[in-house]
């Protein structure tokens, strides 16, 4: 038997347990519309990977009992762990969440522990990346869906075939659209020890993948403000004293037109500027450390020259 899993998503359960300098809201999916576009793409296995938390798990599979036309797919815990350093780890088949902050080797311990499977999301992106510290997890992304960049995800394909690692790739899908754009096809029964074993032993290929569209990453980020201003507000204030009158305007006028053109035209301005970054970052071996700061000065600075 073959498993067409979805090692990367999230759900409404994500919420607030991002982090300390992250917007709260997260994702606005349900777990009935998360099981309803499983089944319509054809995926039997998903793994919800909220951020630092097991919950949606338990409630996803409380909601499966009742609803007998999901029975076909199979719901499995996983986590997406932030490490002190900001970087993401995910864990798979672990059954007590694994508290955030922790150092990178002390995440893999624990996740070893509870006998579960680490993998590196997003290594090469421009935030939260593990970077050259990929190689100590079981398993690295070599494709996200939400690397618009494009660059990232070819140094993280080449990082793995270099590093002789295992390949998957995950939609990280916040949206429901995008589930399923990233599928994974495990050569395992349909069973948590199963497909864990498929991971471990590389019995584990790329089933299909696919980019957001700018429509899927502006919805994304229009429920991240529409629901987060109080929080947008004290943290512009906080952490960018230097611009925040000019953030604080364009927060007031997108509240006035959310649906504004300008809006798309800004998106197709900054993913220009991120693969500049990117490319001078991942293949022109730049510094990746002032992009923890989120300096807006020096990233767009660094874009342009």
């Amino acid at each position: 038997m073959t498993l067409r899993a979805e090692l990367h998503c999230h759900n409404l359960f994500s919420n607030f347990h991002v982090g300390e300098r992250e917007p709260p809201y997260d994702c606005s999916i349900s777990i009935r519309d998360q099981l309803e576009q499983a089944r319509m793409t054809g995926i039997n296995s998903l793994f919800v990977t909220n951020h630092n938390t097991l919950d949606g798990y338990a409630q996803m599979l409380d909601y499966k009992k009742n609803h007998a036309k999901f029975a076909g797919i199979s719901v499995f815990p996983a986590e997406e762990i932030t490490i002190d350093t900001g970087a993401h780890i995910l864990a798979y088949g672990i059954d007590t969440a694994i508290p955030s902050g922790l150092t990178l080797d002390d995440t893999l311990d624990a996740i070893r522990d509870q006998d579960g499977v680490s993998s590196a999301p997003h290594p090469f992106s421009l935030l939260d990346a593990l970077r050259d510290d990929a190689s100590k997890c079981d398993m690295i992304e070599v494709f996200n869906s939400n690397n618009i960049d494009v660059i990232s995800n070819m140094r993280a394909s080449e990082f793995a075939s270099v590093n002789n690692m295992t390949p998957v790739v995950g939609s990280d899908s916040h949206v429901l659209t995008t589930l399923g754009r990233c599928v994974n096809i495990i050569d395992a029964e349909n069973t948590l020890d199963d497909a864990l074993f498929g991971m471990r032993h590389n019995r584990i290929n790329v089933g299909r993948t696919g980019y957001a569209c700018e429509s899927e990453t502006l919805e994304h980020i229009k429920y991240k403000i529409d629901r987060s201003q109080e929080y947008l507000k004290i943290f512009i204030g906080e952490e960018y004293p230097n611009f925040g009158w000019f953030l604080s305007l364009m927060l007031q006028v997108y509240s006035y037109n959310p649906n504004s053109y300008m809006w798309s035209l800004l998106y197709r301005i900054a993913v220009r500027l991120m693969r500049r970054l990117s490319a001078k970052i991942n293949n022109h071996d730049a510094d990746s450390e002032f992009m923890k700061s989120r300096n807006l000065s020096t990233m767009f600075k660094m874009a342009i020259t």
